[in-house]
Formats: structure tokens, C-alpha cells, sequence
């Protein structure tokens, strides 16, 4: 095992940070971010300076500050003059950012956080699809039914498909036109396609999905405000239900 300097462990992230700019940036970003997030860094612990962690990470000052900064972004650690950079309350990280989440699942997850994913979920997408199935232009409809398509045809155990299932949910916030809905379209997104994965890391998905998804689809096309409402919700909670199912395991 390698030396820890402020909670990492240093052969660890050198192994991942091999390349240069963007990428070294983001794979120091990724470890700190993934090793915050799994609690091996907990809330209130300092991190090494930046001196001190760059050459320890064999990394540049520059690749280390850009990666502090992308954690910064996300609300994850602060920095302040003589105080150093310290991980924040995890009630101020931005849970939704597809990073985090995408670091939350790299281990695995907090059980209490995939419920409030799916709990989000319910309250968010069943309203999203109401709004969609009354806004809907054609160019929405064209976009859900493509997405429909590619998830029959690539299925969600593929990334192709799991792809598709996240361009299914996005163009139902995009369908309902409400910008302050729109925003959430890259979390929630992100949300279906950690979730989706987490179900499947042991074994295949004990039905298929996409039938689900059709009577979604067919019912925001079909302008039908109330079945758009009822399909979303049903979608979800047999989503949670094979994910209960996944985590029993």
C-alpha cells in the first residue's frame, strides 16, 4: 500500500493519473473526488498542500490546482488563505453534478443515497412527464420515439442502450419547456444511468424495461396528461422495485 497524503493514497492516484492537461486534470479530480465522496476523506479533513501533494501525486501544481478547482466547483472542498483546502459538509455538495455521481457509484454506493435518487426521481418525472404530455411539440415526440427505438434495439445492458434510456428522460424534461426543468435534465440523466448500471452490477435486469418506457412515450404523444402522469410513476417504481431486488443480493 502506498503513503497517504491528506487522507489519499498516493500510488493509487498515480496509477490514474497518468496523461496530460485535461486528462491528468481529471483523473486527479476523479480519485479526490471518488475517495471524498466513498467517505475515505471525510468532512472537515484537510488536505496536504499543494506543493506537498503535487509532488507526491507526481503531477504538476497546475493539473493539482485545476483538479482542487473542479472539486471546488461541485462544492465538494474550499479553499481559504492559511487554512488550506478542507472537504466540505456533504450537505453542500451538488449531489445532481454527473461527476458525483458518477463517483458515488465508482465504489458501492450509500444505500440511503439511491433511495433519494429514486424518491427525486418520483417526484420529478412523473410532473415532468404531466407537463410534456401537454407541451409536446412534434420535434419532442420525434426525439422520444428515437430514443425508444435505440433502447429496443441495443437493449439497457449495453452502454449504446443505457445511452438511449438517458436520451429518453432528458427529452421528457426538454419536452415539458420549462427551463428550470430543463436544468435538472443532465442530473437526472445521470441519475437513470448510475441507477440502471447499479442493478445490473450482478446479474441481468429480471424483466425487460422498455415496455415501461413505450407507455410513456405513447401517452405524451397521445397528449393524455393523466396516463403520462400514471405510466411515469409506475416506470420509477418498478425501477426502484428491481433495484431493491438488485441490492438483496
Amino acid at each position: 500500500m502506498g503513503r497517504r497524503r491528506g487522507g489519499v493514497e498516493v500510488s493509487e492516484i498515480q496509477r490514474s493519473a497518468r496523461g496530460t492537461g485535461r486528462r491528468l486534470r481529471g483523473a486527479v479530480a476523479h480519485y479526490l473526488g471518488t475517495a471524498i465522496v466513498s467517505g475515505a476523506i471525510a468532512p472537515g479533513e484537510r488536505l496536504s498542500g499543494e506543493v506537498a501533494n503535487s509532488e507526491a501525486l507526481d503531477v504538476s501544481r497546475t493539473a493539482y490546482r485545476e483538479a482542487v478547482q473542479v472539486l471546488t466547483a461541485k462544492g465538494l472542498v474550499e479553499s481559504r488563505p492559511k487554512a488550506g483546502t478542507h472537504v466540505l459538509p456533504r450537505s453542500r455538495w451538488n449531489m445532481l453534478d454527473p461527476d458525483v455521481l458518477a463517483w458515488a457509484f465508482a465504489n458501492e454506493p450509500d444505500i440511503g443515497f439511491v433511495r433519494d435518487l429514486f424518491e427525486l426521481r418520483a417526484i420529478v418525472e412523473p410532473a415532468a412527464a404531466r407537463l410534456a404530455a401537454e407541451r409536446r411539440s412534434k420535434e419532442d415526440v420525434r426525439a422520444l420515439k428515437d430514443a425508444l427505438a435505440n433502447m429496443r434495439r441495443y437493449t439497457l445492458a449495453t452502454e449504446a442502450g443505457r445511452a438511449a434510456d438517458r436520451d429518453f428522460h432528458d427529452a421528457i424534461l426538454r419536452a415539458t419547456h420549462n427551463e428550470a426543468l430543463v436544468t435538472l435534465s443532465a442530473g437526472i440523466s445521470a441519475a437513470v444511468n448510475w441507477t440502471t448500471q447499479f442493478k445490473q452490477r450482478s446479474r441481468a435486469l429480471p424483466r425487460d424495461p422498455v415496455p415501461d418506457h413505450a407507455r410513456v412515450a405513447d401517452a405524451i404523444a397521445a397528449g393524455d396528461i393523466d396516463a403520462a402522469d400514471k405510466a411515469m410513476r409506475l416506470l420509477v417504481e418498478l425501477a426502484l422495485e428491481d433495484t431493491r431486488s438488485a441490492m438483496a443480493r
